[in-house]
Protein backbone atom coordinates (compact mmCIF):
# COMPACT_ATOMS: atom_id res chain seq x y z
CA UNK A 1 0.00 0.00 0.00
CA UNK A 2 1.67 3.70 -0.90
CA UNK A 3 2.30 5.64 2.05
CA UNK A 4 0.20 8.95 1.22
CA UNK A 5 -2.95 6.63 1.09
CA UNK A 6 -2.18 4.61 3.85
CA UNK A 7 -1.20 7.60 5.96
CA UNK A 8 -4.72 9.07 4.44
CA UNK A 9 -6.91 5.97 6.03
CA UNK A 10 -5.51 6.52 9.39
CA UNK A 11 -6.45 9.88 9.40
CA UNK A 12 -9.92 9.16 8.01
CA UNK A 13 -10.28 6.37 11.12
CA UNK A 14 -9.11 9.02 13.91
CA UNK A 15 -11.09 11.97 12.42
CA UNK A 16 -14.26 9.17 13.22
CA UNK A 17 -12.79 8.38 16.11
CA UNK A 18 -13.08 11.80 17.29
CA UNK A 19 -16.51 12.58 15.96
CA UNK A 20 -17.24 10.06 18.22
CA UNK A 21 -15.69 10.81 21.00
CA UNK A 22 -17.44 14.24 20.29
CA UNK A 23 -20.92 12.85 21.80
CA UNK A 24 -19.80 12.16 24.82
CA UNK A 25 -16.62 13.96 25.70
CA UNK A 26 -15.87 17.51 25.45
CA UNK A 27 -12.23 18.54 24.04
CA UNK A 28 -11.47 21.88 25.89
CA UNK A 29 -8.96 21.39 28.67
CA UNK A 30 -11.82 22.28 31.44
CA UNK A 31 -14.10 19.53 32.26
CA UNK A 32 -16.56 18.38 34.97
CA UNK A 33 -19.99 16.74 35.13
CA UNK A 34 -21.24 19.64 35.15
CA UNK A 35 -20.50 20.39 31.80
CA UNK A 36 -20.30 17.29 30.58
CA UNK A 37 -23.61 16.05 31.41
CA UNK A 38 -25.29 19.63 30.97
CA UNK A 39 -23.88 21.21 27.82
CA UNK A 40 -22.92 19.81 24.68
CA UNK A 41 -19.64 20.41 23.01
CA UNK A 42 -19.75 22.18 19.82
CA UNK A 43 -18.97 20.49 17.23
CA UNK A 44 -21.56 16.86 18.65
CA UNK A 45 -23.41 14.49 16.13
CA UNK A 46 -26.96 15.07 16.10
CA UNK A 47 -27.55 11.21 17.31
CA UNK A 48 -25.60 9.31 19.16
CA UNK A 49 -26.40 6.11 22.07
CA UNK A 50 -25.52 3.17 24.15
CA UNK A 51 -26.72 -0.33 25.09
CA UNK A 52 -25.23 -2.17 28.00
CA UNK A 53 -25.89 -6.14 28.24
CA UNK A 54 -25.34 -7.94 31.53
CA UNK A 55 -24.75 -10.52 32.84
CA UNK A 56 -25.53 -11.77 36.28
CA UNK A 57 -25.08 -14.90 38.48
CA UNK A 58 -26.16 -15.27 41.78
CA UNK A 59 -26.89 -18.87 43.74
CA UNK A 60 -29.97 -18.06 44.88
CA UNK A 61 -30.26 -19.24 48.13
CA UNK A 62 -33.23 -19.12 49.93
CA UNK A 63 -34.40 -18.17 53.27
CA UNK A 64 -36.20 -20.01 55.83
CA UNK A 65 -39.49 -18.21 57.63
CA UNK A 66 -41.62 -19.82 59.88
CA UNK A 67 -45.15 -19.23 59.81
CA UNK A 68 -46.98 -19.88 63.23
CA UNK A 69 -50.40 -20.35 61.57
CA UNK A 70 -49.04 -22.82 59.47
CA UNK A 71 -46.28 -24.17 62.13
CA UNK A 72 -43.85 -25.07 59.76
CA UNK A 73 -41.17 -23.11 57.79
CA UNK A 74 -41.75 -21.66 54.34
CA UNK A 75 -38.61 -21.24 51.86
CA UNK A 76 -38.60 -18.40 49.99
CA UNK A 77 -35.48 -16.61 47.63
CA UNK A 78 -35.12 -12.90 49.11
CA UNK A 79 -34.76 -10.32 46.79
CA UNK A 80 -31.44 -9.47 47.79
CA UNK A 81 -30.11 -12.77 46.16
CA UNK A 82 -32.59 -12.28 42.87
CA UNK A 83 -31.72 -9.68 40.15
CA UNK A 84 -34.29 -6.64 39.62
CA UNK A 85 -36.44 -4.79 38.77
CA UNK A 86 -38.29 -8.13 38.34
CA UNK A 87 -37.00 -10.09 40.76
CA UNK A 88 -37.90 -13.45 39.22
CA UNK A 89 -34.39 -15.19 38.78
CA UNK A 90 -31.13 -15.10 40.78
CA UNK A 91 -29.31 -15.68 37.04
CA UNK A 92 -30.07 -13.65 33.66
CA UNK A 93 -29.02 -11.73 30.97
CA UNK A 94 -30.81 -8.71 30.09
CA UNK A 95 -29.79 -5.31 28.69
CA UNK A 96 -30.20 -2.90 31.46
CA UNK A 97 -29.61 0.37 29.44
CA UNK A 98 -30.19 1.09 26.37
CA UNK A 99 -29.88 4.92 25.96
CA UNK A 100 -30.65 7.45 21.85
CA UNK A 101 -29.54 10.14 22.36
CA UNK A 102 -30.55 13.80 20.37
CA UNK A 103 -28.15 16.75 21.23
CA UNK A 104 -27.27 20.14 19.39
CA UNK A 105 -26.76 24.01 19.89
CA UNK A 106 -29.94 26.27 18.39
CA UNK A 107 -27.51 28.96 18.17
CA UNK A 108 -24.20 29.85 19.72
CA UNK A 109 -25.80 30.52 23.47
CA UNK A 110 -28.57 27.73 23.33
CA UNK A 111 -27.88 24.14 23.44
CA UNK A 112 -30.66 20.93 23.80
CA UNK A 113 -30.07 17.36 25.20
CA UNK A 114 -33.09 14.90 24.57
CA UNK A 115 -32.18 11.21 25.56
CA UNK A 116 -34.95 7.96 25.79
CA UNK A 117 -34.47 5.14 28.16
CA UNK A 118 -35.42 1.67 26.26
CA UNK A 119 -33.20 -0.60 28.97
CA UNK A 120 -34.59 -2.84 31.69
CA UNK A 121 -34.30 -1.31 35.06
CA UNK A 122 -35.76 0.51 37.81
CA UNK A 123 -36.59 3.37 35.78
CA UNK A 124 -38.63 1.66 33.31
CA UNK A 125 -40.34 -0.24 35.53
CA UNK A 126 -43.54 1.44 36.37
CA UNK A 127 -46.55 -0.29 38.40
CA UNK A 128 -44.89 -3.68 37.61
CA UNK A 129 -44.53 -3.21 33.98
CA UNK A 130 -41.70 -2.16 31.65
CA UNK A 131 -42.44 1.64 30.56
CA UNK A 132 -39.67 3.25 28.35
CA UNK A 133 -39.15 6.60 30.11
CA UNK A 134 -37.62 10.11 28.72
CA UNK A 135 -34.74 9.92 30.70
CA UNK A 136 -33.43 13.49 29.71
CA UNK A 137 -34.66 16.87 27.93
CA UNK A 138 -32.96 19.68 28.87
CA UNK A 139 -32.21 23.02 27.19
CA UNK A 140 -28.78 25.14 28.11
CA UNK A 141 -28.26 28.96 27.86
CA UNK A 142 -25.40 30.32 27.97
CA UNK A 143 -26.07 34.09 27.63
CA UNK A 144 -24.61 35.11 31.08
CA UNK A 145 -21.39 35.18 32.64
CA UNK A 146 -20.88 32.88 35.04
CA UNK A 147 -24.29 31.24 35.41
CA UNK A 148 -25.80 29.07 32.60
CA UNK A 149 -29.23 28.28 32.83
CA UNK A 150 -30.47 24.93 32.74
CA UNK A 151 -34.12 23.99 32.41
CA UNK A 152 -35.77 20.65 32.14
CA UNK A 153 -35.38 17.03 33.48
CA UNK A 154 -32.12 17.35 35.16
CA UNK A 155 -29.67 15.33 36.85
CA UNK A 156 -29.85 16.88 39.90
CA UNK A 157 -26.07 17.99 41.97
CA UNK A 158 -25.14 15.51 44.49
CA UNK A 159 -23.12 12.32 44.80
CA UNK A 160 -20.50 11.68 42.71
CA UNK A 161 -21.49 8.26 41.20
CA UNK A 162 -24.49 9.94 40.53
CA UNK A 163 -23.74 12.77 38.55
CA UNK A 164 -21.21 10.22 36.78
CA UNK A 165 -21.68 9.36 32.96
CA UNK A 166 -21.99 5.89 32.11
CA UNK A 167 -18.74 5.13 30.49
CA UNK A 168 -17.29 6.15 33.89
CA UNK A 169 -18.17 3.45 35.55
CA UNK A 170 -16.00 1.34 37.05
CA UNK A 171 -18.53 -1.47 38.18
CA UNK A 172 -21.57 -2.96 36.58
CA UNK A 173 -23.31 -2.66 40.80
CA UNK A 174 -23.44 0.46 42.23
CA UNK A 175 -22.26 1.09 45.78
CA UNK A 176 -25.36 -0.06 48.21
CA UNK A 177 -25.68 3.61 49.52
CA UNK A 178 -25.91 4.97 46.32
CA UNK A 179 -28.51 2.10 45.32
CA UNK A 180 -31.07 2.97 48.48
CA UNK A 181 -30.16 6.53 49.82
CA UNK A 182 -29.19 8.59 46.26
CA UNK A 183 -31.45 6.64 43.67
CA UNK A 184 -34.66 8.17 45.11
CA UNK A 185 -38.13 5.74 44.02
CA UNK A 186 -41.74 7.30 43.45
CA UNK A 187 -44.88 6.15 45.28
CA UNK A 188 -48.27 7.64 44.73
CA UNK A 189 -49.13 9.85 47.13
CA UNK A 190 -52.54 10.05 46.89
CA UNK A 191 -53.43 6.32 46.78
CA UNK A 192 -57.11 5.33 46.74
CA UNK A 193 -56.45 4.37 49.90
CA UNK A 194 -53.84 5.00 52.99
CA UNK A 195 -51.12 2.43 52.72
CA UNK A 196 -51.15 -0.11 56.04
CA UNK A 197 -49.36 0.93 59.03
CA UNK A 198 -45.57 -0.98 59.03
CA UNK A 199 -43.10 -1.68 62.04
CA UNK A 200 -41.65 1.52 63.89
CA UNK A 201 -43.64 4.60 62.45
CA UNK A 202 -43.25 3.25 58.67
CA UNK A 203 -45.51 2.19 56.00
CA UNK A 204 -45.99 -0.39 53.57
CA UNK A 205 -46.24 0.29 50.04
CA UNK A 206 -47.42 -2.21 47.62
CA UNK A 207 -45.87 -3.16 44.77
CA UNK A 208 -48.41 -1.82 42.27
CA UNK A 209 -48.04 1.67 44.07
CA UNK A 210 -44.34 1.92 42.69
CA UNK A 211 -43.79 4.32 40.13
CA UNK A 212 -40.20 3.76 39.31
CA UNK A 213 -36.72 5.67 39.98
CA UNK A 214 -35.67 8.73 38.82
CA UNK A 215 -32.15 7.78 37.40
CA UNK A 216 -30.86 10.66 39.72
CA UNK A 217 -33.22 13.30 37.79
CA UNK A 218 -35.62 15.51 38.56
CA UNK A 219 -37.55 18.19 36.36
CA UNK A 220 -36.38 21.83 37.53
CA UNK A 221 -33.85 24.59 36.75
CA UNK A 222 -30.27 25.17 37.64
CA UNK A 223 -27.28 27.76 37.39
CA UNK A 224 -24.28 26.36 36.90
CA UNK A 225 -20.58 27.49 35.27
CA UNK A 226 -16.65 26.80 36.39
CA UNK A 227 -13.77 28.67 35.95
CA UNK A 228 -10.39 28.04 35.83
CA UNK A 229 -7.06 29.66 37.42
CA UNK A 230 -3.93 28.27 35.85
CA UNK A 231 -4.37 23.94 36.74
CA UNK A 232 -7.16 24.90 39.48
CA UNK A 233 -10.71 24.90 38.50
CA UNK A 234 -14.05 26.06 40.09
CA UNK A 235 -17.28 24.48 39.51
CA UNK A 236 -20.95 24.69 40.84
CA UNK A 237 -23.71 24.14 40.36
CA UNK A 238 -27.60 25.03 42.24
CA UNK A 239 -31.01 23.70 41.29
CA UNK A 240 -34.47 24.38 42.07
CA UNK A 241 -36.91 21.78 40.92
CA UNK A 242 -39.98 19.34 41.55
CA UNK A 243 -39.67 16.39 43.74
CA UNK A 244 -41.08 13.47 40.86
CA UNK A 245 -40.71 12.13 37.57
CA UNK A 246 -42.38 11.93 33.99
CA UNK A 247 -43.99 9.00 35.38
CA UNK A 248 -44.55 9.87 38.70
CA UNK A 249 -45.46 13.46 38.17
CA UNK A 250 -44.97 16.04 41.12
CA UNK A 251 -45.43 14.21 44.22
CA UNK A 252 -44.78 17.26 46.21
CA UNK A 253 -46.24 20.61 47.47
CA UNK A 254 -42.79 22.21 48.21
CA UNK A 255 -39.79 22.89 45.98
CA UNK A 256 -36.83 20.31 45.67
CA UNK A 257 -33.55 22.05 46.38
CA UNK A 258 -30.50 20.98 45.58
CA UNK A 259 -26.22 22.04 45.19
CA UNK A 260 -23.23 20.82 44.85
CA UNK A 261 -19.36 22.96 44.70
CA UNK A 262 -16.12 21.00 44.00
CA UNK A 263 -12.29 22.17 43.55
CA UNK A 264 -10.09 20.49 41.11
CA UNK A 265 -6.28 20.85 40.28
CA UNK A 266 -5.43 19.74 36.63
CA UNK A 267 -2.64 17.56 35.59
CA UNK A 268 -3.51 17.60 32.66
CA UNK A 269 -5.56 15.33 29.71
CA UNK A 270 -9.47 16.96 29.22
CA UNK A 271 -12.97 15.17 29.41
CA UNK A 272 -14.26 12.73 32.01
CA UNK A 273 -10.77 11.14 31.94
CA UNK A 274 -8.49 14.11 33.00
CA UNK A 275 -5.78 13.80 35.14
CA UNK A 276 -6.68 15.43 38.48
CA UNK A 277 -7.39 15.70 42.11
CA UNK A 278 -10.93 16.80 42.66
CA UNK A 279 -12.76 17.80 46.17
CA UNK A 280 -16.70 18.26 46.16
CA UNK A 281 -19.72 19.05 48.95
CA UNK A 282 -23.42 18.73 47.54
CA UNK A 283 -26.60 18.80 49.34
CA UNK A 284 -30.38 17.94 48.77
CA UNK A 285 -33.63 18.80 50.40
CA UNK A 286 -37.14 18.01 49.45
CA UNK A 287 -40.11 17.83 51.54
CA UNK A 288 -42.62 14.63 49.49
CA UNK A 289 -45.93 14.41 50.38
CA UNK A 290 -48.36 11.54 51.38
CA UNK A 291 -51.58 11.84 52.00
CA UNK A 292 -51.80 15.43 52.33
CA UNK A 293 -48.92 16.11 54.82
CA UNK A 294 -45.14 17.02 53.79
CA UNK A 295 -42.52 15.19 55.17
CA UNK A 296 -38.29 16.51 54.89
CA UNK A 297 -36.13 14.46 52.92
CA UNK A 298 -32.62 15.40 53.08
CA UNK A 299 -29.25 13.98 51.85
CA UNK A 300 -25.71 15.71 52.25
CA UNK A 301 -22.31 14.32 51.49
CA UNK A 302 -18.54 14.90 50.47
CA UNK A 303 -15.84 13.18 48.70
CA UNK A 304 -12.40 13.19 46.60
CA UNK A 305 -10.87 11.56 42.99
CA UNK A 306 -7.52 11.49 42.28
CA UNK A 307 -7.64 9.96 38.44
CA UNK A 308 -4.19 10.43 36.57
CA UNK A 309 -3.01 8.54 33.45
CA UNK A 310 -6.50 6.97 32.08
CA UNK A 311 -5.64 4.39 29.53
CA UNK A 312 -1.96 4.47 30.16
CA UNK A 313 0.41 1.51 31.92
CA UNK A 314 0.07 1.67 35.53
CA UNK A 315 -2.58 4.63 35.42
CA UNK A 316 -4.26 4.98 38.73
CA UNK A 317 -7.32 6.14 40.23
CA UNK A 318 -8.47 6.34 44.03
CA UNK A 319 -12.03 7.55 45.31
CA UNK A 320 -13.68 8.55 48.30
CA UNK A 321 -17.52 9.36 49.62
CA UNK A 322 -19.24 9.78 52.73
CA UNK A 323 -22.75 10.91 52.54
CA UNK A 324 -25.69 10.81 55.02
CA UNK A 325 -29.55 10.88 54.90
CA UNK A 326 -32.51 12.14 57.47
CA UNK A 327 -36.27 11.41 56.76
CA UNK A 328 -38.25 9.77 54.03
CA UNK A 329 -35.98 6.19 54.10
CA UNK A 330 -36.77 3.37 52.10
CA UNK A 331 -36.57 -0.47 52.81
CA UNK A 332 -36.94 -2.22 50.17
CA UNK A 333 -39.19 -5.60 50.00
CA UNK A 334 -37.32 -8.03 51.00
CA UNK A 335 -39.07 -10.91 49.19
CA UNK A 336 -42.17 -11.38 46.54
CA UNK A 337 -45.67 -12.27 47.69
CA UNK A 338 -45.56 -15.66 49.18
CA UNK A 339 -48.19 -17.90 50.78
CA UNK A 340 -48.45 -16.98 54.40
CA UNK A 341 -45.37 -14.46 54.34
CA UNK A 342 -46.88 -10.93 56.14
CA UNK A 343 -47.11 -7.53 54.11
CA UNK A 344 -44.28 -6.48 55.50
CA UNK A 345 -41.65 -8.85 54.06
CA UNK A 346 -43.02 -8.36 50.03
CA UNK A 347 -44.27 -4.70 50.61
CA UNK A 348 -41.75 -1.89 50.62
CA UNK A 349 -41.20 -0.38 53.92
CA UNK A 350 -41.17 3.54 53.70
CA UNK A 351 -39.66 5.41 56.78
CA UNK A 352 -41.10 9.19 56.17
CA UNK A 353 -40.30 10.58 59.64
CA UNK A 354 -37.17 13.27 60.31
CA UNK A 355 -35.94 11.69 62.55
CA UNK A 356 -35.29 8.46 60.83
CA UNK A 357 -31.72 8.44 59.35
CA UNK A 358 -29.44 6.49 57.08
CA UNK A 359 -25.62 6.99 56.18
CA UNK A 360 -22.48 4.95 54.57
CA UNK A 361 -19.17 5.64 52.31
CA UNK A 362 -17.58 3.76 49.68
CA UNK A 363 -13.65 3.91 48.62
CA UNK A 364 -12.29 2.47 45.29
CA UNK A 365 -9.03 2.26 43.79
CA UNK A 366 -8.01 1.23 40.29
CA UNK A 367 -4.47 0.70 37.98
CA UNK A 368 -4.12 -0.05 34.42
CA UNK A 369 -2.07 -2.96 33.79
CA UNK A 370 -1.48 -2.51 30.41
CA UNK A 371 -3.22 0.75 28.37
CA UNK A 372 -6.52 -1.90 27.75
CA UNK A 373 -6.89 -3.81 30.83
CA UNK A 374 -7.76 -1.91 34.45
CA UNK A 375 -8.01 -4.14 37.70
CA UNK A 376 -10.06 -2.56 40.06
CA UNK A 377 -11.04 -2.71 43.91
CA UNK A 378 -14.05 -1.37 45.79
CA UNK A 379 -15.46 -1.29 49.77
CA UNK A 380 -18.82 0.18 50.51
CA UNK A 381 -20.74 0.18 53.44
CA UNK A 382 -24.24 1.43 54.48
CA UNK A 383 -25.92 1.78 57.58
CA UNK A 384 -30.00 1.97 57.75
CA UNK A 385 -32.63 3.06 59.93
CA UNK A 386 -29.22 2.86 63.38
CA UNK A 387 -31.85 5.29 65.04
CA UNK A 388 -33.89 2.20 65.16
CA UNK A 389 -31.36 -0.17 66.07
CA UNK A 390 -33.16 -1.13 69.56
CA UNK A 391 -36.29 -2.26 67.85
CA UNK A 392 -34.62 -4.71 65.09
CA UNK A 393 -35.14 -2.45 62.01
CA UNK A 394 -31.19 -1.35 61.54
CA UNK A 395 -29.90 -2.94 58.68
CA UNK A 396 -25.92 -2.73 58.06
CA UNK A 397 -24.82 -3.56 54.31
CA UNK A 398 -21.13 -4.62 53.84
CA UNK A 399 -19.70 -5.07 50.14
CA UNK A 400 -15.87 -5.64 48.83
CA UNK A 401 -15.76 -5.78 45.19
CA UNK A 402 -13.43 -6.53 42.54
CA UNK A 403 -13.22 -5.87 39.48
CA UNK A 404 -11.79 -6.18 35.99
CA UNK A 405 -12.02 -3.73 32.57
CA UNK A 406 -11.19 -3.82 29.19
CA UNK A 407 -11.46 -0.75 27.12
CA UNK A 408 -11.69 -0.77 23.81
CA UNK A 409 -12.17 3.07 23.72
CA UNK A 410 -12.53 5.28 26.24
CA UNK A 411 -16.72 5.19 25.48
CA UNK A 412 -16.47 1.34 24.64
CA UNK A 413 -15.37 -1.71 27.23
CA UNK A 414 -16.39 -4.88 28.72
CA UNK A 415 -16.44 -4.92 32.62
CA UNK A 416 -16.77 -7.86 35.10
CA UNK A 417 -16.95 -8.17 39.05
CA UNK A 418 -17.82 -10.11 42.05
CA UNK A 419 -19.21 -9.01 45.12
CA UNK A 420 -18.54 -10.19 47.97
CA UNK A 421 -21.93 -9.26 50.47
CA UNK A 422 -22.89 -8.96 54.08
CA UNK A 423 -25.77 -7.63 55.91
CA UNK A 424 -26.12 -7.43 59.52
CA UNK A 425 -29.36 -7.54 61.29
CA UNK A 426 -28.08 -6.02 64.86
CA UNK A 427 -30.72 -6.70 68.05
CA UNK A 428 -33.13 -9.18 66.00
CA UNK A 429 -34.50 -12.58 67.35
CA UNK A 430 -32.39 -15.56 66.28
CA UNK A 431 -35.53 -16.58 64.43
CA UNK A 432 -36.78 -13.84 62.71
CA UNK A 433 -36.93 -13.05 59.39
CA UNK A 434 -34.52 -10.40 59.31
CA UNK A 435 -32.02 -12.91 60.90
CA UNK A 436 -33.02 -15.13 58.29
CA UNK A 437 -31.82 -13.14 55.33
CA UNK A 438 -29.00 -12.02 57.16
CA UNK A 439 -27.50 -15.31 56.77
CA UNK A 440 -28.23 -16.38 53.09
CA UNK A 441 -27.03 -13.28 51.04
CA UNK A 442 -25.41 -14.16 47.90
CA UNK A 443 -22.16 -13.38 46.73
CA UNK A 444 -22.50 -11.92 42.83
CA UNK A 445 -21.12 -12.07 40.01
CA UNK A 446 -21.67 -9.43 37.76
CA UNK A 447 -20.53 -8.65 33.76
CA UNK A 448 -21.47 -5.82 31.00
CA UNK A 449 -19.92 -4.32 27.69
CA UNK A 450 -20.80 -0.75 27.16
CA UNK A 451 -21.16 -0.43 23.36
CA UNK A 452 -21.61 3.52 22.05
CA UNK A 453 -22.51 4.30 18.90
Amino acid sequence: MPIKKFRRGKNIIKALTIACLAAYVPTATAANWFKLQDLNPKKVSLFSGFIEPDLYVMAGTPAGIYNTALKRYIYATPHVNLIGPNFGQSTTFLIQRARLMVRGWLNPHISYFFAGEFGNNAATNIRGQYTPQLQDAHVVFSYIPAARVEVGIIRAPSAEDAMNGYMAYNYVVFPTVINQLMLQPFYASQPSRPYAVGPSGSVLVPGNESLGVNAFRYPGVQVFDWKNWGHWQFAYGAMVGMFGSVSAGNQSSNPLYAARVQESYIFGGHGPFRSDLTGWLWYQYAQPDYLGHSYAMQREGLGFQYLQGYMHPWGRQLKFEYMRGNGWIDAPSAFSQQLGLQPALYQTQLYPNVNNSASGYYVEGGLFLTKHIEANIRYDYYDRLPNLASVGQQRIFKTWALALQYHITPITKIMAGYYFRTVDAPHVASNSPGAAVSKVVDNEFAMQAMISF
